[in-house]
């Protein structure tokens, strides 16, 4: 599960470790943010308390080679990949004057590129798993200006992620691996 150290990311991985789940929480917060609770080390004593097995690893899912050595760490310690959970995001809700570009950038390497990545390095194992899956939290695509207008910028990169979904669930289709979205109702 990506971005699993706090949030709904958190909140997955202590659903399913209350049924003994294997989770690996890949995160960048190995040190306690002063503003946001919760890191890697956190959310694994949480998991293993609630009845799962934890294997915390700092990926910043933004660089390929982090994504690989966190794909290869979970096969060698569970013995493969059954589910992808792409949860991290980066988020901004601003308008466009009022995000930079590197904030910009974030939002598309974090949510966009960075599901991407993940589910790329986790398809090989995912094709060998009984019942594979990817779970991606992402919005129904829905092209209502009222969508885009305050935050265009982090509605696209969101978007992306959208798109992933669609796409990767047809072209995994054929393979077995079910490809979903999840999106709260609400404002998280």
């Amino acid at each position: 599960i990506t971005g699993a150290s706090r949030g709904i990311g958190e909140a997955i991985a202590l659903r399913a470790a209350r049924d003994g789940a294997n989770i690996v929480i890949a995160a960048k917060t190995a040190e306690p943010h002063p503003k946001l609770p919760g890191t890697i080390y956190t959310a694994a004593k949480a998991i293993e308390a609630a009845g799962g097995r934890a294997l915390p690893l700092v990926v910043d899912i933004r660089d390929e080679a982090q994504v690989a050595a966190g794909v290869a760490s979970a096969v060698e310690r569970f013995g493969g990949i059954d589910i992808l959970v792409n949860n991290a995001s980066a988020i901004s809700l601003t308008g466009t004057a009022q995000t930079p570009l590197k904030r910009f950038d974030l939002m598309m390497g974090i949510n966009t590129r960075g599901s991407f990545a993940c589910t790329q390095a986790c398809l090989p194992h995912l094709k060998s798993a009984a019942n594979p899956h990817v779970l991606t939290i992402a919005p129904p695509p829905n092209l209502d200006p009222r969508w885009f207008k305050d935050h265009v910028a982090y509605t696209i990169a969101k978007y992306g992620m959208s798109l992933l979904v669609l796409g990767q669930a047809e072209e995994f289709r054929p393979l077995g691996i079910a490809v979903n979205a999840l999106w709260p109702r609400t404002i998280i």
